[in-house]
């Protein structure tokens, strides 16, 4: 039997679940659950992959991912949440399906099947205190986040969490549907604020010969140069596969 690997490393964590779905499921158990999926095929998983993130562990009403940076995790949960919200805008309050999500930077321990750690748990602490169809975010997060993005948060000051030892810092991504002025002055949409960050589109080399070696090796450069650029949280990387899915601004 193969040695499991275990091993350690810093990432940007977001928790998500259905805000009431016990209740949700009770009232309407086809209607929740076709919700549910729809939200999976249509927004969550397109979502995550093109904000090179992975989908560590699905719930019965919620998930858990990692992103390499915070800024991948949070402009990725503002992009869900606002297609999410606005797909059930029209719903009565009471049978609205709703996701709250949490997102922090810690370090997390990687078995290979699942991730634990401090750096899990307080994610998951943060979420079950963000309103239903909100993020809240870790001041870590925040940190890292708050001069890359044009979008604003409001502080929530420290929450005492359970099985956490000490407070956490916690901060609200103002995205209630709402307006915000820019540094410029001009009022644009929280949602299409954060495509502001400047973008780097990647598109692979093409060999053109007959030679195959030749061909590997301009595969093997762009895998490299896409790792490179990746490190960087100044500007995002996109990936050729899902220009057509980007937001369009003027």
């Amino acid at each position: 039997m193969a040695e499991q690997r275990v091993t350690r490393r810093l990432a940007a964590v977001l928790a998500a679940d259905v805000a009431g779905y016990t209740r949700l499921m009770e009232a309407d158990e086809e209607t929740t659950l076709a919700a549910w999926w729809a939200a999976r095929k249509d927004v969550i998983d397109p979502t995550i992959a093109a904000h090179r993130g992975r989908i560590v562990k699905l719930t019965g009403d919620g998930f858990l991912a990692e992103f390499a940076t915070a800024t991948e995790a949070v402009t990725c949960a503002v992009a869900m949440q606002t297609v999410l919200v606005a797909t059930h805008a029209d719903t009565p309050e009471d049978r609205r399906f709703a996701f709250r999500m949490g997102i922090n930077l810690g370090e997390i321990v990687d078995d290979e099947e699942d991730i634990y750690g401090d750096g899990v748990n307080i994610a998951a602490r943060i979420e079950w205190a963000a309103e239903p169809g909100g993020i809240w975010i870790s001041a870590n997060i925040h940190e890292q986040v708050h001069k890359k993005l044009d979008i604003p948060f409001q502080d929530m000051g420290e929450q005492v969490m359970k099985n956490v030892s000490t407070p956490v810092r916690t901060y609200r991504v103002v995205l209630d549907r709402e307006s915000h002025e820019s540094p410029s002055g001009k009022t644009v949409p929280v949602a299409a604020a954060i495509w502001r960050m400047p973008r780097v589109l990647l598109v692979p080399f093409r060999h053109l010969g007959n030679d195959g070696n030749t061909g590997v090796l301009a595969a093997g450069v762009t895998e490299t140069l896409a790792a490179a650029l990746a490190r960087f949280e100044e500007f995002q990387l996109i990936d050729p596969g899902t220009v057509e899915t980007l937001p369009e601004h003027g």
